[in-house]
């Protein structure tokens, strides 16, 4: 579940809301547990989600750093990279 929450910071362009939205909800997930939360369960659900991508905006502009910001296709042709080397057949 966790595999689809990416790195966020330090990227140009700067992580959009729908980025921030989609870890948000892959974090909630993972720590309760479900992908599809009950109707009894969804309002508490979304109200996570919502309150987690909100402090994580605050987080990403708090952050500061003094390295040069990362290119988001050079860093996903890396992880294929890995990602092959990983799963490659012998």
């Amino acid at each position: 579940m966790c595999r689809n929450i990416r790195t966020l910071h330090n990227f140009e362009p700067r992580a959009d809301a729908a980025e921030i939205e989609a870890a948000a909800l892959q974090y909630v997930r993972k720590i309760s547990g479900s992908t599809k939360p009950s109707k009894a369960n969804q309002e508490a659900f979304d109200h996570a989600v919502h309150e987690v991508a909100h402090v994580t905006g605050h987080l990403l502009d708090a952050l500061v750093t003094t390295a040069p910001p990362k290119n988001r296709e050079v860093e996903a042709a890396k992880a294929r990279a890995r990602s092959a080397e990983r799963y490659a057949t012998a």
